[in-house]
């Protein structure tokens, strides 16, 4: 699929429903409407993002406007060298007036958690938050505590600094449904962006036009979006094509298929559709899948290039052709 018809597909149109909280976002992060669409796909559909680029593009302002528009409990770690998993998760303290032990939460106990430059921290802190990001809990303790629902964790990572950082292992990278970049303002956009911030910044004024409640109920919206079995066909046949490629080590395991099939669906509803199309899987496969995949060493020594891997699997897998309402 071409930029010009993701471009289209992505900007098309909007979930009514969905129009305030895109419009006030947007009054922080400008010009980034299908950044924006891609965190509430993640968001709605009970997943997690993984937004990597160079600092000072707004990954924490799109953080931090997405709870506040959504009225969530935002909470921030800073990941570094020296942070301990119960740093991230929490830790049980000596209460002496009880004369028992209790469990004191840690920032993972948010409804909207910013996991900040979470490649700067150690291999056993970021193996912490494996069950937070999977089963949405924690176990500490021998206790197992619930996570406060929704529940969403956007991690950042800079890509050109490599001194002092710890590659997400598969496992990690697995546990997020999307991965994408922000990239630079166009030239009118950081005009606009120096205008809103002239004075103050937007964000201190942001206020809330959904809560909590309007989430978990655009879950279950999102949840009852249908999916032809042509177009189950085709997710699945895209992810397996990834498991059989001469150039491809390691292809995308079924967690990646369901990560794709609820994306769909959530994609669809940001658009105010009912059914998911094909363009839908297409749009959304490099997000889901290239983060997902490890190339050969011979392919990685050749030059090629995950992204344009994804997209010639893409051109191979025929399109199915739907009937009525769900035709593509």
């Amino acid at each position: 699929m071409s930029a010009e018809e993701k471009t289209q597909l992505a900007f098309d149109k909007w979930n009514p429903e969905l129009k305030a909280v895109v419009n006030n976002i947007s009054k922080v992060i400008v010009g980034k409407e299908e950044v924006i669409r891609l965190v509430l796909i993640a968001l709605l559909a009970g997943g997690h993002c993984l937004i990597e680029d160079v600092p000072g593009v707004g990954k924490t302002m799109l953080v931090k406007a997405t709870a506040k528009t959504l009225g969530c409990e935002f909470k921030r770690i800073q990941f570094t060298p020296d942070l301990l998993p119960s740093d991230v998760t929490g830790v049980s303290i000596y209460n002496q007036r009880l004369q028992e032990f209790e469990f004191r939460p840690g920032p993972i106990f948010g409804q909207i958690v910013l996991a900040d430059e979470i490649n700067r921290t150690s291999p056993k802190t970021q193996s912490a938050l494996l069950e937070s990001l999977e089963e949405q809990s924690v176990t500490a303790d021998g206790t197992t505590y619930r996570l406060p629902q929704p529940f969403c964790v956007l991690a950042t990572e800079n890509p050109i600094e490599y001194e002092g950082t710890f590659p997400l292992p598969e496992a990690q990278l697995d546990r997020f449904l999307l991965k994408f970049s922000m990239g630079y303002p166009t030239l009118e956009d950081e005009l606009n962006i120096l205008s809103n911030q002239s004075h103050a910044h937007p964000i201190e004024a942001l206020k809330s036009v959904a809560g909590p409640e309007d989430v978990l109920r655009w879950r279950r919206k999102v949840a009852e979006v249908h999916v032809e079995p042509a177009v189950k066909s085709y997710l699945v046949q895209l992810v397996q094509s990834t498991r059989k490629h001469a150039h491809i080590y390691l292809g995308a395991s079924p967690r990646a298929s369901i990560a794709l099939f609820k994306a769909a669906q959530g994609l669809a509803f940001t658009a105010g559709r009912g059914y998911v199309i094909p363009d839908d899987i297409r749009y959304l496969a490099p997000y889901v899948l290239e983060h997902r995949i490890l190339l050969s060493a011979d392919a990685r020594l050749s030059g090629v290039q995950v992204h344009q891997l994804v997209n010639d699997l893409i051109g191979l897998i025929p399109i199915p052709v739907l009937q009525g309402a769900a035709r593509s």
